[in-house]
């Protein structure tokens, strides 16, 4: 069966993807890569409200919680965790409302606005951010935990603004071309070039291979780089631990528990579910974006449907919600104030009634 397409503006062809539609095409198409796609389609048109109604919430307290409340944890940690999530919630408000609802919802009015473009530099350089400060926190803890003496040194607060601030004007600088190679105008597709192309980004080399290292440096190389760094870390810390375990055994018949080692376990629990999140969420994707890069290239001995590239977009938008699960799971006292905040309206209320009453 023909997929249902229209031409809207611009002489640009999109799919319709109402969701009545999709549900009819559901009923009678046998299941296939097109099916597959109206499947997909049909779980995006409630899944991605319901990310956004619980990733924005979410983000905005775990925000508030490192701004003012004590997790304890260092500070130089907290500042780390706190632009991931400030990062996280500009990629969940630009990327995920700003983009993939209304192209879901066909809201064209929105997409009507000539500022693609400009909206492209902004998606761009907020995920390089999310993703890039999770790489430089998973430095930073490889550093403190596999070279001590580096410590006092590298893991400042003053050596933590700087990293910050470096990948934030990177991420922006490296991504000012996609202004130049996008129109102002909205394919209104759900593709990873959500813009209209210059003829200039179109025809001319230079662009394939500014396309070609955007793809490598975001995600690729992070992507890489935490699995290494991991794997160091891990490794370090088993061989410590098990020294460490035999020394505290000897020199001690009072305390069972080794505080610092404890400390550490914690602190790693909370890095390895970064991590963790990052590569699991994001590998679909950037499988995907260097099997099309291949594909283009004339290497199409493997096919993939367009429903992997939407499974990708879902997973990536996903792993910008995850982290106040993260740190309630890893960390107790920020698990104690999350509780705090969340009942803190609900005690304010039955004050207000106890007091009328």
């Amino acid at each position: 069966m023909d997929q249902n397409v229209r031409t809207i503006g611009w002489n640009v062809v999109t799919m319709d993807r109402d969701l009545s539609w999709s549900l009819h095409i559901l009923s009678l198409v046998p299941v296939s890569a097109f099916w597959m796609d109206n499947l997909i389609d049909v779980i995006q048109h409630f899944y991605y409200p319901i990310l956004a109604i619980v990733g924005v919430p979410g983000t905005v307290m775990t925000i508030f919680i490192l701004l003012y409340r004590n997790c304890g944890l260092s500070k130089c940690i907290t500042r780390y965790l706190l632009a991931m999530a400030i990062a996280d919630l500009s990629v969940i408000i630009l990327d995920l409302i700003l983009r993939h609802i209304p192209i879901v919802y066909s809201v064209y009015s929105l997409m009507s606005l000539p500022v693609c473009n400009i909206h492209a530099v902004l998606i761009y350089a907020a995920t390089d951010c999310s993703v890039w400060f999770t790489v430089t926190f998973t430095f930073d803890r490889f550093v403190a935990i596999c070279y001590p003496h580096l410590k006092s040194r590298y893991c400042k607060e003053r050596t933590v603004a700087v990293f910050l601030g470096a990948v934030t004007a990177i991420s922006c600088f490296k991504n000012i071309f996609w202004y130049f190679m996008f129109w102002g105008y909205y394919r209104r597709d759900n593709a990873p070039w959500f813009c209209l192309v210059t003829s200039a980004g179109q025809w001319f080399a230079i662009y394939g291979v500014i396309e070609f290292l955007h793809n490598i440096l975001n995600p690729c190389v992070p992507f890489v780089l935490i699995f290494l760094l991991n794997i160091f870390t891990v490794r370090h810390i088993l061989v410590t631990s098990r020294a460490r375990r035999r020394l505290w055994a000897r020199s001690s018949t009072e305390t069972p528990r080794d505080q610092e080692m404890e400390r550490r376990r914690k602190s790693m629990i909370m890095l390895f579910l970064l991590s963790a999140n990052f590569i699991l969420f994001w590998s679909l994707i950037m499988f995907y974006s260097v099997w099309w890069r291949m594909y283009a290239l004339g290497h199409q001995s493997l096919y993939l449907h367009n429903f992997v590239q939407e499974l990708g977009f879902m997973l990536q938008l996903l792993s910008c919600c995850t982290n106040t699960a993260i740190y309630a799971v890893a960390q107790t006292r920020f698990r104690e104030q999350l509780k705090n905040v969340l009942s803190y309206p609900l005690t304010q209320i039955y004050l207000l009634i106890k007091y009328i009453y």
